[in-house]
């Protein structure tokens, strides 16, 4: 963009009060920012509230915002992406409150390539993120471009695994394009940006507010052809991003897990509701029609498939409850638990409980 143009969209953008779906509106009525910028009151008032009429009117002072914004956008993979723009992803046109203007750092083509959406809890089990990055791993690895949002947990293991393979994943996040948030995900948020792609529609230097999420997930669940739910807990942000991924069409699925376990009964609540139950890739790619193969890993240890294995199960366990399933003294327990843990058969949690992980 010029500076001209780069100037218009800001000020079109980061009015407060006026969001996405009065941009929109604004839009619609007056076909450009210019126009809507430039338009009488009373034709804006046929848009805007009286109290948002007044917010737009008022002049604030974006020089400092616009300079700093050219200096980004002049920096190498950086871009803003306004609607009409050719290669603004059509995918987020199914929002009633697709965003007007998109900071984009990376690869801007994966914004346009056919997606899945991979979300879940910040507070994962160590199955969970085994989950999420194997799963994210098949999908890029058959061609589906992987789109989390860069928190902690779920998100991060997602597009760890979709980095490892060819397709990539696409990371929609709640702050400016210059900060990275959580901080523990500055150095993959770095290789994204180098591999994949970073997007906000927020301006450079949005902090993570509270009210910035319920925005991203939006886009999250429009770029994917459907939402995968790993592990949610009840009342989880995933829950509502998956809502949100249904109520434009789109699919929905959840990966069970424990009944013990609260970062399961979240997917549980989705599949009582519809969201379809899957135990692997092909699940997802067969549902979704997908006709590319997937390439799955085929590591194995041998010892996964030992008596001792089966008897722990798969919910977490202490070592009393182990002693008693398989006959074994505590002293014995501990040196194979240790030894299983070094294997990642196994992982220790709070608790002096194991789980194993599949």
């Amino acid at each position: 963009m010029s500076e001209d143009e780069v100037r218009l969209w800001l000020r079109f953008t980061t009015v407060v009060k006026v969001g996405p779906r009065k941009q929109i509106a604004l839009l619609t009525r007056f076909k450009t920012p210019e126009a809507a910028l430039a338009a009488h009151p009373d034709e804006l008032a046929e848009v805007l509230s009286p109290s948002t009429l007044k917010a737009w009117l008022a002049v604030a002072d974006i020089e400092e915002t616009v300079q700093q914004t050219l200096a980004w956008q002049a920096e190498e993979g950086n871009r803003l992406l306004c609607l009409g723009d050719t290669d603004y992803p059509a995918s987020l046109l199914d929002l009633p409150d697709a965003p007007a203007l998109l900071y984009v750092k990376g690869r801007a083509d994966l914004l346009s390539a056919p997606a899945l959406a991979i979300v879940g809890s910040r507070s994962a089990t160590p199955q969970g993120l085994d989950n999420a990055r194997e799963f994210a791993q098949c999908f890029s690895g058959a061609g589906l471009t992987v789109v989390s949002g860069l928190a902690a947990g779920i998100d991060a293991a997602a597009h760890q695994g979709a980095l490892a393979a060819a397709a990539s994943t696409i990371a929609v996040v709640g702050t400016g394009l210059d900060r990275v948030y959580p901080a523990s995900n500055r150095e993959l948020a770095h290789q994204i940006a180098c591999d994949g792609v970073i997007f906000s529609e927020l301006a450079l230097g949005s902090p993570p507010k509270a009210e910035h999420f319920p925005r991203r997930n939006r886009m999250i669940a429009a770029l994917g052809l459907g939402c995968l739910v790993v592990e949610a807990t009840v009342g989880s942000g995933s829950l509502i991003t998956a809502k949100q991924a249904a109520d434009i069409g789109r699919e929905v699925f959840a990966i069970p897990g424990s009944i013990h376990s609260p970062q399961a009964r979240g997917c549980h609540q989705l599949i009582k509701q519809g969201a379809k139950l899957v135990e692997s890739a092909d699940d997802v790619l067969s549902e979704l029609a997908w006709t590319s193969s997937v390439q799955v890993s085929g590591k194995q240890k041998a010892s996964k498939s030992s008596p001792f294995l089966q008897d722990m199960g798969f919910d977490p366990v202490d070592i009393e409850t182990l002693s008693q399933r398989s006959g074994l003294t505590t002293d014995r327990l501990s040196a194979m638990l240790l030894t299983l843990e070094l294997e990642g058969c196994i992982v220790a949690l709070p608790g002096s409980r194991y789980q194993r992980i599949a």
